[in-house]
């Protein structure tokens, strides 16, 4: 047993050691080591391993877990999962998830595994699920737990803890009750504090915060993240249109979601979904990806076509083609510096209407001021290069002109593709690729074909 706990602190020694029992099927080893391990480790197991041998080792989960790690595993591994058990296993790891679990892992299990699941369900539990799947899949109604202890405001404090007493126990990051009246209209929060270090006798609706912060079921997960993060919050209440208490939504939660918006930045760079699955099936791995590689290079031909109508000029100076890159990558570097800074203030709500106009002439300005200091650079470096100071002057106007151009890209691009409601994480950085090098190529060969022929 102690091996196993030594190998539980070793993330690659552990997958070794499944891999390794696994293959001789030592049943005496796999179930100690996923008896000792949390959720969210087994998930994060299971993701560490080669799709094929996930359905092996479902059987060494424990029971009572098996819900959890559904619930925790990325959308694109939890699909390819299911797929591969049987219905039944599905829907009876499925069947102690909280409402709100249980509507994010039908979401994005295949229509089939959903329905087997819907039919399981009870008339109320039915009507439970789909109203939560009625919400955006990015607001506080799909995060939002319905167990959250709710109280009357005519009660006093001593009642209150009885009440507390005989039911043993309350539910996990609850720092406050919410306080209710008899149409359950959220009227405030008690906090945990107040209810232990207040003289028993008081009512609740003398002690309760009245002020309690609260949000709708629409509220965004990023507008709750950040919240949650300037606040410094562990829970809030969800209440809808006529202010009548839904539920709420905890930090664990909140948690997950920071998590999720981290690596979304993250792949989406690269055109990958943040629920990429690391060992997935060759081939829907690569129907994913022949998307945003066909997007590239298809804008490679447009750059490639641009080069083209200069084709005369490159023939005529051939120190032109050596150059060249230089504009396009210094290009691609700066505006995407100011892409990132913009998508990543963008989703921490740092960026209003009211603070862009500033944004955009401190990214201009920065960019002048890169512009021209590495065009003396260059253009010094090409004419010792080429002893040709007409090619240097071009070269360092061109490069002036480009940096310029990939700061007004960079925040202009996501700003728009914002507002016509696509991902900047997503797309942004192949659109600002494909502006870069346009731009670079045309001011650099357009300002040779005016001035050196």
């Amino acid at each position: 047993m102690s091996e196993i706990f030594e190998l539980k602190a070793n993330t690659p020694e552990l997958i070794n050691a499944v891999i390794e029992a696994l293959e001789d099927y030592n049943k005496e080893v796999l179930n100690e080591i996923f008896s000792d391990l949390e959720a969210g480790e087994i998930a994060h197991l299971l993701e560490s391993l080669p799709d094929s041998l996930r359905s092996q080792l479902w059987g060494f989960i424990p029971e009572d877990r098996n819900g959890d790690v559904l619930f925790e595993l990325g959308d694109v591994a939890r699909s390819s999962l299911a797929n591969n058990l049987e219905h039944e296993q599905i829907i009876e790891a499925v069947s102690n998830l909280d409402n709100n679990d249980l509507a994010d892992v039908v979401d994005t299990l295949p229509d089939e595994i959903g329905e087997a699941i819907r039919q399981s369900l009870d008339d109320d539990g039915l009507q439970s699920l789909e109203n939560t799947l009625s919400f955006p899949e990015d607001s506080a109604g799909r995060l939002m737990e319905t167990e959250a202890i709710a109280i009357r405001s005519d009660i006093t404090l001593e009642t209150v803890l009885r009440f507390l007493r005989i039911r043993e126990s309350i539910p996990d990051h609850t720092d406050g009750l919410m306080v209710i009246d008899r149409q359950r209209v959220f009227q405030g929060e008690l906090p945990i504090s107040d209810l232990l270090t207040g003289n028993p006798n008081a009512l609740v609706q003398d002690m309760m915060d009245k002020e309690a912060l609260y949000v709708t079921p629409t509220t965004t997960q990023r507008e709750l993240a950040i919240m949650f993060r300037d606040l410094d919050l562990v829970s809030i209440a969800v209440v809808d249109n006529e202010g009548v208490l839904l539920g709420r939504v905890t930090l664990d939660d909140m948690m997950d979601i920071m998590h999720e918006e981290a690596d979304h930045q993250i792949l989406g760079a690269v055109g990958l979904d943040e629920d990429e699955d690391l060992f997935s099936p060759i081939l829907p791995s690569a129907k994913r990806r022949l998307f945003w590689l066909g997007i590239n290079l298809a804008t490679a031909f447009l750059a490639a076509w641009v080069i083209g109508l200069f084709e005369a000029t490159l023939e005529k100076i051939v120190a032109l083609a050596v150059l060249m890159p230089i504009v396009a990558s210094m290009g691609g570097i700066a505006g995407g510096q100011t892409l990132t800074l913009m998508i990543r203030g963008l989703a921490t709500g740092k960026i209003s209407s009211g603070n862009a106009k500033w944004l955009a002439y401190k990214e201009i300005a920065i960019s002048g001021i890169s512009g021209v200091t590495w065009a003396i650079v260059v253009g010094l470096v090409s004419y010792f290069w080429f002893t040709d100071i007409r090619i240097s002057l071009v070269l360092a106007a061109s490069m002036v002109i480009n940096l310029l151009i990939a700061a007004l890209s960079g925040f202009g691009i996501p700003m728009i593709m914002k507002r016509l409601g696509i991902d900047p994480a997503l797309a942004g950085g192949v659109v600002l690729t494909t502006a870069t090098d346009v731009i670079g190529f045309v001011s650099f060969l357009g300002l040779a074909t005016l001035f050196l022929l």
